[in-house]
Order: C-alpha cells, then structure tokens, then sequence
C-alpha cells in the first residue's frame, strides 16, 4: 500500500472511531435524560394526564383525541383550556358523544384559540362515529396502516373518515374546524397527531398508555419546538422548522439506538426542552445542568 493510501486509511478509521465515540455518547446521553425525568411529576404538567383519568378505553380514546388536538400554545392555558372541555363534557366521552345535539350544547360558548366549541363538538362526533363502527379508534387506525403500510397515508385516511363523519371536512374555509385535525399529507410534522399516536401506541408506562394494536417500531417522533431544537443541537437532524421530513430524519436517528420503540425518548426529551429553555447557543448559566450538554453541538469541543 501506498503512503497516501494508509494516511487515507489511518484517517478514515479515525474518523470511523470518533463516529463510534459520538454515537456511544449521545445514546447515554439521551438514556441518562429519560431514567432521570420525574415522570409522575412531568406527567402531572403534561396533556397525557387528562387520558389517566379515565379507565374505560373508548372514553380514553376520545379524550386523548380531545387533549392531543388542543395541545399547541402555552401549556397552563391549553391544560386549563382541556380540563373546561372535558367538565363541561362529563365522565361519559362516550356516551355523550353518541348525541351529537348534547355535545354541541355542553360546548356551546366554548373557546381555545382559534378553535369554537363546535369544531371540538364535530371533533368528538365523528371520532366516536368512527369508534362505533370499527370497534375502537385505533382498531380504524391499524386497519388504514395494514391496508397502505404507510403512516403517512394511513393517518390521511383516518383523518379525513373522522372529519368527514363529524362534518369538519364541510366547512372548509373555517380556520378552526381545518386546524383541528389536520390532514398529515400537506407535510407538516403534525405534531398533535404524533401525540396523541404515541399516547395509545407504545407501551404502558406511566405515560403513554399503549391500547393500540400497532407495533411503535412505526411511530414518528412529535416535532414540538422543544424536539425540533434539541434535535437540531445535538445532531439528530440538520433541518430546521417542524416539517414531516425533520421527524423522520430525528426518529430514524433514534431508531438507530431502539428500532422497536424508537420515540421512548421523546416524553423525557420534551420536558428536558420545557425545563431548560434551551438558547441555542453556548450560555455556560442556562445550560447547567442540562443533560444532553455533553453532545450538544455547541459545547462539543
């Protein structure tokens, strides 16, 4: 071999070292993160927490819908915001949302950003339509993704049968009943959507409540600014801006580390981000104590 043949190799087997160094850092990194999140503590902060209320699944289903649906914005005004919906619901999700003039009144006044009490009316309507007839929300679910094999194209279905069942997809110019369940084909991370998926698809833990029959090896990280921030800072994505196309490069940076459960990080993640107020850049007093420093790109030397 040539010398400029073995400087090459020497130089490419050192870089093949310092990938294998990085990558063994930033998996305990982000294992260190999530056995050190005070689960009960983030989730008693979180939207997920409403769903723990409830035991029956189809009330379940329907209030992770609700919750995951109003969960953008401010996180004590969207909590407060969740807990006036479900009180002026009752106990019974389903059983109300099974008269659609009842749902309507409980919410008539109703309020959350630019949503009215009639697009979560409709919202519940059609998702407990959709419920009744495949036998759960997720059951109509995992049919769409058996049928495409693609979540993508599998969420679009499910989307559009619980708009069109509850009327959303016949006010088309209403900001509020298009915001509500968006349509995941337009390229946005969906980030809701994503929630709410991982709530009734991965396993039970004390946060996520695994009631679907679909394997998590196929769900997508949810892209809040939080995950779209870390994920940039600690090299899981290049992208900026919650597209569909950065969840998938973060979650197949994660798959890389548990391709069954490659979004298990996310709870813990989300709340390091909500916690830390990440600056993006190298603040020796903010990023104290944070625990994906070590692989942050602005502190790595």
């Amino acid at each position: 071999m040539t010398a400029p043949r073995r400087n090459a190799a020497r130089a490419a087997s050192r870089a093949d070292a310092r990938a294998a160094a990085r990558e063994a850092a930033l998996k305990a990194a982000l294992d260190e993160v999530r056995a050190r999140c005070a689960v009960e503590e983030r989730r008693a902060q979180d939207p997920v927490s409403f769903v723990h209320r409830y035991t029956d699944p189809a009330d379940q289903e329907l209030v992770a819908l609700l919750a995951a649906s109003l969960a953008f914005g401010n996180v004590k005004a969207l909590r407060a915001k969740i807990g006036e919906a479900l009180d002026r619901l009752g106990p019974e999700i389903a059983r109300v949302a099974d008269d659609p003039p009842a749902v309507s009144a409980r919410l008539r006044g109703f309020r959350h950003r630019v949503y009215q009490g009639r697009d979560v009316a409709a919202l519940l309507v059609g998702a407990r339509r959709v419920q009744r007839a495949a036998g759960s929300l997720g059951v109509a679910f995992a049919a769409e993704l058996s049928r495409s094999g693609d979540l993508r194209q599998a969420l679009g279905a499910w989307v559009r049968a619980i708009r069109s069942a509850g009327g959303l997809d016949r006010r088309p110019n209403d900001r509020g009943a298009a915001h509500i369940l968006p349509d995941p084909e337009k390229g946005s991370a969906t980030k809701r959507l994503m929630l709410l998926l991982r709530w009734m698809i991965r396993p039970a833990d004390g946060v996520d409540l695994g009631l679907w029959p679909v394997s998590p090896a196929a769900l997508l990280i949810p892209v809040d600014t939080h995950i779209e921030k870390l994920g940039y800072n600690i090299g899981l994505t290049d992208r900026r801006g919650a597209t569909w196309k950065t969840a998938e490069e973060i979650t197949a940076a994660l798959r890389r580390f548990d391709a069954a459960d490659p979004v298990k990080y996310d709870f813990a993640l989300c709340h390091l981000g909500m916690l830390q107020q990440c600056p993006s850049e190298r603040d020796p007093a903010r990023c104290e104590g944070c625990g994906v420093k070590p692989v942050c790109r602005y502190w790595e030397e």
